[in-house]
């Protein structure tokens, strides 16, 4: 294995580390404006805006976007993430059908609905992630994957989503257990892997997804004991991309990885037995999400 790129964190070094060649992105193209429009008119959030995605022009240029539900405002102080963190506000009890909508606008096959964390609901938020799913299947017929928060570990909450039938149940894992106090603060670490033990248990043949930064000062090891942790649970995908701050208020980037040392972690998790694993720099919880549920079609995962 080579070694980590490591990079200083004395006093003189600036508050934000330059960006290495392999992680620059397209200008945006004329082609964002169309998604820009759908999500305007339906007043719809979008994790690709809040939280400051490298991919949006990409995605957004190819007319798919990662559908975000439960309002703009987080209630986890979580070090990563620049999602707002404030007083929520009421559920919009119209939201469902306007992301139906949207996937329907946009002419989405594959529909990825994700949420900020209402740790201030009962369920939080279960049952309006449910009517979310339903609602986009009932107009569109489209596969949705889900990319929920953990509900603070409510099995009832968690049973609530997965009997709205999603095609994949993706829940990220974020970083190794050692870093959870600073990157996902609130958050626990067997909560996560209890969650998704707990949706094969209610759909053995429901595909189960993760997701792990990297660049926050994790070791292979740790990585690879979580991937180890992950496919104890029955986790089929599972995806690997690199940290970048989004704010200078927020945790700064420890080390930033290069494409060949994604290939090599990544072929050495490979042989851990999940179905598909991505691993790359940009790579993201719902980068090419649609691609990669099909690879798993193709294998008869459904």
């Amino acid at each position: 294995m080579s070694t980590l790129n490591i990079l200083p964190n004395g006093p003189e070094q600036a508050p934000r580390a330059r960006l290495p060649k392999w992680l620059k992105r397209p200008l945006p193209t004329p082609g964002m404006a169309y998604t820009d429009e759908v999500i305007s008119d339906l007043k719809l959030e979008t994790v690709c805006e809040s939280a400051k995605c490298p991919n949006r022009t990409e995605c957004w240029s190819h007319k798919t976007a990662t559908l975000m539900i439960l309002g703009d405002v987080c209630t986890r102080p979580c070090g990563f993430c620049s999602i707002k963190k404030g007083k929520t506000e009421a559920l919009q009890l119209d939201e469902p059908e306007r992301v139906a909508e949207a996937a329907l606008r946009l002419g989405l096959k594959y529909v990825v609905i994700t949420s900020v964390t209402r740790d201030d609901l009962d369920d939080g938020g279960a049952e309006h992630w449910a009517k979310c799913v339903e609602a986009v299947r009932d107009k569109t017929g489209a596969a949705v994957e889900v990319l929920t928060p953990d509900f603070r570990g409510n099995r009832d909450a968690i049973a609530t989503v997965v009997n709205s039938r999603p095609d994949v149940y993706n829940h990220n894992t974020e970083t190794v257990p050692r870093l959870y106090h600073r990157v996902r603060r609130n958050s626990d670490y067997q909560r996560t892997l209890d969650l998704l033990t707990q949706v094969k248990e209610m759909d053995p043949n429901m595909p189960t997804k993760s997701g792990l930064m990297m660049g926050l000062g994790e070791t292979w090891e740790e990585v690879l004991e979580v991937c180890a942790d992950l496919r104890s649970v029955g986790c089929d995908i599972l995806t690997l991309g690199q940290y970048l701050q989004p704010t200078l208020d927020h945790l700064p980037v420890e080390r930033f990885l290069p494409p060949e040392e994604f290939d090599e972690i990544g072929d050495e998790i490979r042989k851990l037995g999940f179905k598909l694993v991505a691993s790359g720099p940009f790579v993201r919880s719902s980068y090419h999400a649609g691609e990669m549920a099909e690879v798993l079609g193709r294998d008869d995962l459904k």
